[in-house]
């Protein structure tokens, strides 16, 4: 499975580098750290801990330093996937707005459940997209990963579902989970709707909808591949030695 993802996420990231110059300094940092190391198992701690979590010794396969909440990696991540589908929705006309939701129920509820809400998406309802990212290594899912591609993914969405269904309900939304694992699979739901958005892209811009779809996979994947190494790298540069590049 890695080995997979590896290669899909590899392809991503030298498609970027091709049409955009400017990033070469990425590649390096990817060489050295993400592939093959993180990507595909090799110990990327070395016995050290984090950087940002005194006393915790981080784990080989990097699931604490991809999964931390501590130093704002998590959140920056999130927000640069979340700007990459925004800007997509934008380039196909469709009206968008961000980070959608909280106090506009009678019962004042400060929850979230659109990160991107895309207007009259489905039969003229808004779509409350909402994006995570899940790690494969987590004790609870960590069986059911090993035995199927792509189930922290499907997980999470089903996670998303039972926290905003109720609420999209009653505001008239459909809602609709962004699901990735940190090596780079995207749940079936999620896949679902990459699609539909590419359809309308490509209608728009007279292109074909592999050629966008592939556009729109290349960069959330290179943004992952990136927050993924920055997250490792501030948490394990020291025992890398790779301070410079941090």
């Amino acid at each position: 499975m890695l080995v997979h993802v590896t290669m899909l996420v590899s392809e991503s990231v030298c498609t970027i580098i091709r049409q955009n110059p400017h990033l070469s300094h990425t590649v390096d940092l990817f060489n050295k750290l993400v592939s093959p190391s993180e990507w595909l198992g090799i110990d990327t701690a070395r016995g050290s801990s984090c950087s940002l979590c005194p006393g915790l010794a981080l784990d080989r396969l990097g699931n604490h330093a991809t999964t931390c909440k501590r130093g704002g990696d998590v959140v920056t991540r999130h927000n640069h996937l979340r700007n990459v589908i925004v800007e997509f929705c934008h380039r196909a006309h469709l009206g968008v707005r961000v980070e959608s939701g909280s106090g506009i129920t009678p019962d004042l509820s400060r929850t979230r459940p659109a990160d991107v809400l895309v207007l009259t998406w489905e039969r003229g309802k808004h779509a409350a997209l909402d994006i995570t990212v899940t790690s494969p290594l987590i004790p609870s899912i960590l069986t059911a990963a090993s035995l199927s591609e792509g189930a922290a993914a499907e997980e999470a969405e089903v996670r998303k579902h039972r926290a905003n269904d109720p609420k999209c309900s009653e505001l008239g939304w459909v809602c609709i989970p962004l699901a990735v694992e940190t090596y780079g699979n995207w749940g079936r739901e999620t896949q679902s709707t990459f699609s539909r958005l590419a359809s309308h892209l490509a209608i728009i811009t007279s292109s074909h909808k592999s050629k966008v779809l592939t556009e729109l996979y290349s960069r959330l994947n290179f943004t992952l591949v990136r927050a993924v190494a920055r997250a490792l790298l501030a948490r394990c540069a020291p025992s890398l030695g790779l301070q410079d590049i941090v």
